[in-house]
């Protein structure tokens, strides 16, 4: 863990202009959350907003708090490019299916995440790029992963709103709640917290 913050710190020099306080909070929630800031695995960021540092989840840390609830067998978000063949379709007969093109694969069109649930459950979510800048804008802060690894960030754009129809566990109940205050000043997950106690 300590590693991954020192690494963090390294990367990214403004993080030493924010305040002892934000940082420290930061790190503390990353703890609490056992999610490891700033390594390859693209769990968790500590990010510089003005003089403020923050907690950002990355799309691989949500799947990664999502399969603690123990309710959840398999969790993805994926990219659709142009060429690839994708059809989806909601309703009685819901399905989804996504043929990745060969080679060149054209520009980013849309993305969607699905889950597999314990018990034989499957959903699934569709966003356009349009309705991923419509999220992204609305926030208080740029992260700045957003110029850095557009995709990244738009795949786990529509696995937070997935997540809001999936059993949770309590850390990423905490972890979104919290991420969603920094962003958007308020809370805007809604989430059906999972029994911990039948896991336990």
């Amino acid at each position: 863990f300590q590693a991954g913050v020192l690494t963090a710190f390294t990367k990214n020099p403004k993080l030493i202009q924010c305040t002892d306080k934000s940082i420290t909070n930061s790190i503390l929630q990353a703890a609490q959350i056992d999610l490891i800031p700033n390594t390859a695995l693209g769990h968790a960021y500590l990010v510089p907003y003005s003089q403020d540092c923050q907690l950002i989840i990355g799309y691989r840390g949500l799947i990664e708090l999502a399969r603690r609830s123990g309710q959840i067998l398999s969790l993805k978000a994926v990219a659709v490019y142009t060429n690839d063949v994708f059809k989806y379709e909601y309703g009685k007969s819901e399905d989804l299916h996504h043929v990745p093109a060969h080679g060149d694969r054209g520009e980013l069109k849309c993305v969607y995440a699905y889950a597999h649930l314990k018990g034989g459950g499957f959903d699934f979510e569709v966003m356009s790029i349009a309705d991923v800048n419509k999220i992204r804008d609305r926030a208080r802060f740029r992260n700045p992963v957003w110029d850095t690894d557009f995709d990244e960030m738009a795949k786990k754009t529509v696995l937070r709103r997935l997540m809001k129809r999936l059993p949770a566990s309590i850390q990423m109940a905490q972890a979104i709640e919290a991420e969603d205050r920094v962003q958007y000043g308020e809370t805007h997950y809604e989430y059906d917290l999972a029994d911990e106690s039948a896991n336990n």
